[in-house]
């Protein structure tokens, strides 16, 4: 038992492990993250390690690949957040304005009468063909093309103005 203690001698290697680990990372402190890091690695796998094979060189194997394994990530981490940067640069708040007349048309779109919702929501959210989306229904195309064509007739009466949603009164605007 001695014997392999003396063999798994980690510390007696730190001086070795630390200037290897200097000068991959070229920092003092990422350099002692590195042997720390390797260290634990080590310790996790110190079953793998051969007896009567040289410490050091396994070790140092440790630090080296540990090494390799942060640069990976720290490049991957920064393309990542340049992709997300440019997705960032691309999109732009709502204004106040468009969230509330988006929200309105959902309402409108939600109160519309449930045949005609079904038939618009299949066509143009699903992007299903008038044949395809009367099979869904089990009904004619015609009459999927008419629910269709009321569904947009009542939505674009909403957008124009002529058409206000049963649930929102005007207080105060004029003598109803």
């Amino acid at each position: 038992m001695d014997r392999n203690r003396r063999a798994f001698d980690v510390i007696g290697q730190l001086t070795t492990l630390r200037r290897y680990a200097r000068s991959l990372a070229r920092n003092a402190t990422d350099a002692e993250d590195l042997v720390h890091d390797a260290l634990v690695r080590a310790y996790e796998r110190r079953a793998t390690f051969r007896p009567g094979a040289s410490l050091r060189n396994w070790l140092l194997s440790i630090v080296h690949n540990t090494h390799v394994d942060q640069v990976r990530s720290s490049a991957a981490r920064a393309r990542r957040d340049d992709a997300a940067m440019l997705e960032t640069d691309l999109s732009y708040a709502a204004g106040q304005e468009h969230s509330v007349h988006l929200a309105q048309v959902r309402q409108a779109f939600l109160a519309l009468p449930e045949e005609q919702r079904e038939a618009l929501h299949l066509v143009a959210v699903e992007d299903l063909s008038y044949q395809e989306a009367a099979d869904t229904l089990g009904i004619p195309v015609g009459t999927l093309m008419s629910r269709v064509s009321r569904a947009r007739a009542n939505l674009r009466a909403f957008d124009d103005g002529t058409r206000k949603p049963s649930h929102l009164k005007i207080v105060g605007g004029g003598n109803d």
